[in-house]
């Protein structure tokens, strides 16, 4: 059985102006929502182009506010695979797509928090795995509009759904359905959150979850780059854009007063001195990287620490692999 969001439109207006057609999206078997806002009349700022020029392009929206949050699971689903099928859902009911942008060409970090949403852990957005898309139907009086922010950990999708539109005219607005959608997927276990503690490698990072880099940075003081590829046994990046150094940029130069040290690490193999060079030589790579993505020097510095600081047994390839990592350290105190 899966569970259907009715999203019941009514015209603001006279009540003699009638009865909108509801919008009924349905989710996969075992969707659960997380979360629920609803302003009776209010605005709200609707992108409809990526983040550019310091600001994105955006329609301003009035009516019935109502923010929800979703989450299913699916493990190996792509960003793309939870947003298809509501798309198709909301052109069925005639609404037409006006703007749809995905992580780093909607303006990645920027465009994340020049939007309104619901926060963690609610809604978790991987700022480097993101979707996002609005779009808009005429009722008899106004138009009505609805957006998704679509983004995914390690085994769980997380949808948010914005409407904004004439006021709604049923308080129950969630309907069970007994139609099951052709996503397979099942309800994830209440107090299942290994998901959410880290990489998908069979272990978790102490002390971060699976929230976006930048706000592990704020609340964790670190973060783990996990996109970056060396080649075996060299400290040059291998050639190839990274999302997780395209964020960290733009956060440092979105935040000036800001500085990280970054901090190479790798497995056991070999002598202490020997790692700890092609460490710091690894993080010296990355803070290249950086300076050349615009960031000013006097924000980064980078250091090396070998074997010395595992985040999980190196007596595994899995294990060994997990601790060849650089970090990004917060070494700002205010």
């Amino acid at each position: 059985m899966s569970l259907r969001v009715a999203l019941m439109a009514a015209a603001l207006a006279a009540p003699a102006a009638g009865v909108a057609d509801a919008l009924k999206l349905e989710f996969p078997a075992g969707a659960r929502q997380t979360a629920e806002q609803v302003e009776t009349f209010g605005s709200y700022r609707m992108p409809i182009s990526p983040f550019r020029n310091g600001d994105i392009q955006s329609v301003w929206a009035e009516g019935q506010v109502r923010q929800q949050a979703w989450q299913v699971q699916a493990r190996g689903m792509t960003t793309l695979q939870l947003l298809a099928p509501l798309r198709a859902q909301v052109e069925d009911s005639g609404f037409e797509v006006i703007f749809e942008c995905e992580a780093r060409q909607c303006g990645g970090f920027d465009f994340r928090y020049a939007t309104e949403n619901i926060p963690e852990p609610d809604m978790h957005v991987d700022l480097g795995d993101y979707r996002f898309m609005a779009a808009h139907r005429m009722g008899e009086d106004k138009p009505e509009y609805v957006a998704f922010l679509v983004s995914r950990s390690a085994g769980r999708g997380f949808v948010q759904i914005t409407r904004v539109g004439p006021e709604e005219v049923a308080e129950d607005v969630l309907v069970a359905s007994t139609k099951t959608p052709d996503l397979t997927t099942s309800l994830v276990d209440e107090g299942d959150e290994d998901d959410l503690a880290g990489p998908a490698l069979g272990f978790s990072v102490p002390g971060v979850t699976g929230m976006p880099l930048t706000q592990q940075l704020e609340i964790h003081g670190r973060a783990v780059l996990e996109d970056l590829a060396f080649a075996t046994g060299s400290s040059q990046l291998e050639q190839g854009d990274y999302t997780s150094l395209d964020l960290l940029a733009g956060y440092l130069k979105t935040h000036p007063e800001r500085s990280v040290v970054l901090v190479g690490h790798t497995d056991a193999e070999g002598s202490l001195a020997g790692n700890i060079a092609l460490s710091r030589k690894r993080a010296g790579a990355v803070e290249a990287r950086l300076t050349a993505l615009g960031v000013p020097a006097s924000q980064i510095k980078a250091e090396g620490v070998g074997f010395l600081s595992p985040i999980t047994s190196n007596l595994t390839e899995q294990g060994r692999e997990a601790n060849r990592r650089v970090e990004a350290i917060l070494s700002s105190t205010e």
